[in-house]
């Protein structure tokens, strides 16, 4: 094998989320406020799932929370406010559930790929109703913050599947667990986003086992040489 882990870059463990700057936020100190937070973005996820984005307002989810409209102004400048405030929180889940699972697994990388596909699953299970909308409502800074948390899983599985390098059978086995990992985040993401306009007719659980024997083949096939010429 000719390919190394030395040109890969060692990020923060995923596990170790700094929490995200937002201009507007009000970030809670004391419990009862964070439980008061915790309410709102739950009724936020609601109504997003239940009205879409359209009608996704602050009175609506001040109503579903069982708030007023001033209290939700506390605490967000605005209605972009509180879907970003959203996202943050589906992917800070989605951060610590797969850093979690990683650091679980069992040794080897059928265990590792399985962990890291079926902790995605798992997250977006519960979250898919809500995932199109975050995705056609967020401005450049959600993109930005879904970035992090994409690059973030990625290399926490990099780290966890460096122990497992010799049972890749690629010629560069570096660029192809950067591969798999990529190749899983994006079908984990398009899945989420389309699912409800174009099923697949599987569950996620269904979805993981199937994606973690693709990324399998993949990692422990042998390469056919280049043809001459």
């Amino acid at each position: 094998m000719t390919g190394t882990f030395a040109s890969v870059p060692i990020a923060p463990p995923a596990s170790v989320r700094q929490p995200s700057a937002q201009p507007g936020f009000r970030p809670p100190q004391q419990a009862r406020s964070r439980e008061s937070l915790q309410k709102v973005l739950a009724a936020a996820e609601h109504v997003l799932a239940e009205r879409g984005l359209e009608e996704f307002t602050v009175g609506a989810v001040a109503e579903r929370a069982g708030l007023s409209v001033g209290a939700i102004y506390r605490r967000f400048s605005g209605k972009d406010q509180l879907l970003y405030a959203v996202k943050d929180e589906l992917l800070g889940q989605l951060e610590a559930g797969v850093g979690e699972a990683l650091r679980s697994a069992e040794p080897g990388l059928r265990a590792v790929v399985g962990a890291f596909t079926t902790a995605l699953a798992r997250t977006f299970a519960t979250r898919d109703r809500i995932f199109p909308e975050l995705l056609d409502g967020q401005r450049a800074d959600g993109r930005d913050r879904g970035l992090r948390a994409l690059a973030a899983i990625q290399q926490a599985f990099l780290e966890a599947a460096h122990p497992c390098v010799e049972e890749v059978g690629r010629p560069d086995p570096a660029l192809a667990l950067r591969t798999a990992a990529r190749t899983v985040i994006g079908s984990c993401v398009h899945r989420a986003a389309s699912s409800r306009f174009w099923p697949d007719g599987l569950t996620w659980t269904a979805w993981a086992g199937e994606t973690t024997e693709l990324a399998l083949a993949y990692l422990t096939g042998r390469a056919e040489p280049p043809e001459p010429g």
